[in-house]
């Protein structure tokens, strides 16, 4: 029997809606109306459903259609239950802000520069940070998230609704207006289904991304610069400070071609013109507003001097001056307005490749120019606010968001692109000579030909007709960047990401790939690189050797000269998703930990700074883990005001699906990078890092021992496949790319996504604990009571080690061993089953007992009380699903009349969506 699906303990759900309330909506009271109005569609479309919301009905005798309406009624019911858990969240953070000040928020940049006052920070200091703040969260299009476009607008405007309702000045008639609209967007979501009816394009995809620009980003993000603004003023008042366009966004959609062959060069081109796009109408959108609002005639506020110079400037150039001063006779701002439109009107006909009369913009730039023009004619005119209030928030965005919206990056594995690069030797070497064979890629002499040919002057004439495919593809995507940033915006692209970085020639290769597509800067080809090549270091191997590749690869003198044009910062990119999958959670961790420190050394001495691109996950074995702890987590001296992350699938949705909890997660990041550049060297200097770092070693040694012995056990990939959804996965239609890099069966080709997605549906979730206990209790069989000593010192003092156990104990509270042996049934071959499951039954239980003894604490993250009540309002409903779940795997499987196997096919799919909507992960 299901229970009850509304998770706050104690809330009395009535079966009615309970009448209008006119002083405003609670939490409780939210909850109340968003599981009234649910439960108002069931009984209009499958009154049988009912009993299913209260927790009353036996969903096992149910037939594969009722099922599927069934699981679909509690995923819409989860997602309910998160909006109204975020607008709760949100009320809190404005209570305490009413009630406390803006300082007593955690997470805001009022709190940390208060912090810094009152420890002595001076504004030298502040205006140094300022001047190197560079903060990226970067889009990436793995195929994580569940909902559909239009399900999430629909689930936006419930969370518009929900907000109303909470003020208290509408009369009873528009309260139930309000009702009866939040009712019709959840009967619109029960009747369109959360569900990708077809696999995803890379269309679909930049759709979905731009999707939380136009609803929250373009708009709330200025806003974000603005509290910055206003925080300095309030904490450091006698200073001026200039607030760069720091934070601006990254995405791979449409630019990772790394696995995924439908990202072509046409395809990128085609991304990058629709992102485009998106922020030329909206800077339309916001100068048509400011022309409707700058209604200023000459008669009753004099026009500067400076400004009708410039006015007078524009109205020529445009070719048309005479009627566009006609039209608005003695309103200067409006007619430079006008101008200002004309100009976006043409840039947006070339973006679209129309013909158009008149000047455009060539680039961001002289659109930011003009409105900087435009708000110092209104200070001039002692009209500062005016310029401060209207014009100020547009030009922020320009300077943001400028003529791409993001920083496209583009990404490919070096599998592909040492493809192409024998494919460029061969084309070199093998004419007439059948028998020619590129140098083995380890060999000195591959090297020496990569450094050769960067030392060449490029040939012009080179034709790439006669190479293969895939070869000409790759380089026609390098060819884009010197096109793209001349046609649309100079920073229309990010960086290269090279996956599967394993030497110094591989990022040779890209820099050589660069150049014989004609980016580099120069007529010979041989000095700069204006695209910056960034190295992926994945594996646990990977992250150990890059220090020494780095240390070879800066030493280059094309590297060198290429990073100081691109800033002084070579970016390097650390993966948190195969270092798990390949040593487990603790190793990850430590290893991720050390290659950033050693790495930052590195900079500090050959005098290249190394900036850190974090890829990170949703979930915590991908390196999901609170925003503020997981950056404060981070070696002294790593970030220096400089931080790019991956935000993949649901975390997107999750942080920017609404402006209030946008603003609020864009604050805490770049709050939670300035206060780990500010505060953390100066920290770090009293903990005993050596003593600290010695213990995490053999910790993570030990961990990682465990972890392989079951990863690399001969039975996994077997039971695995059979004991979770694993191949049930790809036919959800989340994502345009597929589930294994070259298409093999193997574990090692298995991308980190479905192996940590499979993990958390089975509910063994091993990729976010296991090894764990082993690691801890090796460690304590060693040292003793000394070393017990230690590790809960670590505890109390190492950020890495708390954060570390911290996550653990979460997870551990999401398995659950009998719904786990339900599916470890699955597995025809009982030895097989019995081996692995009861490796993973003994290394719960020791994790679970080592993790409780270090902490202190008497049950699973007791520590963590929100997390567990959250987590504990949806288990009895996710553990029913579970359960159903592997019954739909076992009738799926066996079912061999196709009719029937789609009908269960969809309850099946709609069981995978739900307990990932319940966890609010899934890969």
């Amino acid at each position: 029997m299901l229970n009850t699906l509304h998770a706050s303990p104690g809330l009395v759900v009535e079966h009615a809606f309970a009448p209008p309330v006119i002083t405003g909506t609670s939490s409780k009271e939210a909850l109340d109306i968003l599981f009234q109005a649910l439960l108002e569609v069931a009984r209009r479309h499958e009154p049988e459903l009912e009993a299913v919301l209260h927790g009353d009905a036996d969903i096992s005798t149910f037939t594969p259609e009722m099922l599927a309406r069934a699981l679909q009624v509690q995923g819409i019911w989860f997602q309910l239950l998160s909006i109204a858990e975020q607008n709760a969240a949100m009320r809190r953070r404005r209570q305490i802000e009413r009630t406390n000040g803006r300082s007593a928020l955690g997470g805001s940049f009022s709190k940390v520069l208060e912090d810094a006052k009152a420890s002595g920070i001076k504004a030298p200091q502040i205006h140094g940070l300022l001047k190197n703040l560079r903060i990226r969260p970067t889009i990436t299009a793995h195929p994580t998230e569940g909902k559909r476009v239009t399900v999430l607008e629909k689930f936006r405007r419930i969370y518009l609704v929900l907000r109303e309702l909470e003020l208290p000045r509408w009369t009873e008639r528009e309260r139930n207006g309000l009702m009866n609209e939040l009712r019709d967007q959840i009967e619109l979501v029960w009747m369109t289904g959360e569900l990708h009816l077809e696999k995803a394009t890379v269309e679909r995809e930049v759709a979905w991304g731009l999707h939380f620009f136009d609803e929250t980003l373009f708009e709330m993000l200025p806003e974000v610069m603005y509290s910055l603004e206003e925080s300095l003023a309030q904490h450091y008042p006698d200073e001026k400070f200039e607030v760069p366009p720091f934070f601006q966004f990254g995405s791979w959609i449409g630019g990772d071609r790394d696995g995924n062959p439908y990202v072509t060069a046409a395809v990128t081109r085609a991304t990058l013109q629709r992102n485009a796009l998106a922020s030329l109408q909206r800077y339309r959108d916001g100068v048509n507003q400011l022309g409707r609002m700058l209604s200023i005639t000459e008669r009753s506020l004099p026009v500067p001097e400076t400004f009708k110079r410039e006015l007078a400037a524009l109205l020529a150039e445009s070719g048309d001056g005479r009627a566009i001063a006609g039209r608005n006779p003695g309103e200067a701002y409006r007619q430079f307005l006008t101008c200002i439109l004309r100009k976006l009107d043409a840039t947006i006909a070339r973006n679209e490749g129309r013909a158009s009369s008149g000047p455009d913009y060539p680039s961001a730039d002289g659109l930011i120019n003009d409105l900087r023009t435009l708000e110092k004619g209104l200070a001039d005119a002692k009209c500062p606010s005016l310029g401060v209030d209207l014009v100020r928030p547009v030009r922020r965005m320009v300077e943001i968001f400028r003529f791409s919206t993001v920083r496209l990056d583009l990404r490919e594995n070096t599998t592909r692109t040492t493809k192409t690069l024998e494919a460029l030797w061969l084309q070199q070497h093998a004419k007439g000579k059948g028998t020619a064979k590129p140098p083995a890629l380890e060999s000195p002499e591959w090297k020496a030909w990569l450094l050769s040919e960067l030392a060449k002057p490029r040939n012009p004439e080179r034709s790439f007709d006669d190479l293969p495919d895939d070869a000409r593809e790759t380089l026609a995507t390098f060819a884009l960047v010197g096109e793209m940033r001349e046609q649309l915006d100079r920073e229309a692209f990010g960086s290269f990401v090279l996956s599967m970085t394993r030497s110094v020639p591989d990022v040779l290769g890209a820099y050589l790939l660069a150049k014989e597509a004609g980016i580099f800067l120069d007529g010979a080809g041989t000095e700069i690189c204006p695209l910056p090549i960034v190295p992926l270091f994945e594996t646990i191997d990977d992250l150990r050797a890059a220090p020494v590749i780095m240390k070879e690869l800066l030493a280059v003198p094309v590297v060198r000269r290429s990073t100081r044009w691109q800033g002084g910062v070579q970016e390097v990119m650390i993966g948190y998703s195969d270092s798990n999958k390949d040593g487990g959670f603790v190793a990850s961790n430590w290893e991720l930990y050390k290659a950033q420190a050693k790495l930052t050394i590195l900079g500090n001495h050959v005098g290249v700074p190394i900036a850190f691109f974090h890829g990170r996950g949703g979930s915590v074995s991908r390196g999901g883990a609170p925003t503020g702890r997981a950056i404060a987590a981070q070696p002294p001296g790593s970030i220096n005001g400089r931080f790019r992350t991956t935000e993949q699938g649901e975390v997107v949705s999750f942080k920017y699906a609404n402006r209030g909890t946008a603003a609020y997660q864009m604050e805490l990041l770049a709050s939670s990078v300035f206060d780990h550049a500010l505060a953390s060297e100066r920290e770090a200097e009293a903990l005993p890092r050596n003593e600290f770092d010695d213990a995490l070693e053999a910790l993570s040694g030990a961990s990682r021992a465990a972890y392989v012995n079951l990863i690399q056990h001969p039975d996994l990939v077997t039971y695995f496949g059979a004991a979770s959804p694993l191949d049930e996965l790809a036919l959800l239609n989340i994502g345009s790319r597929p589930a294994r890099r070259f298409g093999a069966r193997s574990l090692a080709d298995l991308r980190a996504i479905p192996w940590v997605f499979a993990w958390s549906q089975n509910r063994h979730v091993v990729t976010g604990w296991y090894g764990v206990g082993s690691g801890l209790k090796s460690f304590l069989d060693v040292r003793g009571a000394q070393g017990e000593q230690l590790l809960k010192r670590m505890f109390r003092d190492s950020r890495l080690f708390r954060l570390i156990l911290d996550e653990v104990e979460k997870t551990l509270l999401m398995v659950d061993l009998e719904i786990a042996r339900d599916y470890a049934g699955l597995v025809a071959d009982e030895g097989v089953r019995e081996t692995i499951f009861s490796m993973i039954e003994a290394e719960y239980a020791l994790t679970r007992e080592m993790t409780l003894r270090i902490s202190g604490g008497k049950d699973l993250a007791d520590r963590f009380p929100l997390f567990r009540d959250r987590l504990n309002g949806r288990l009895p409903t996710i553990n029913q699903v579970s359960r159903e779940q592997v019954e739909l795997l076992r009738r799926f499987r066996g079912e061999e009349d196709e009719d029937k196997r789609e009908a269960v096919k969809a309850a099946l799919l709609l069981s995978i969506n739900c307990i990932a909507v319940g966890f609010g992960a899934t890969g």
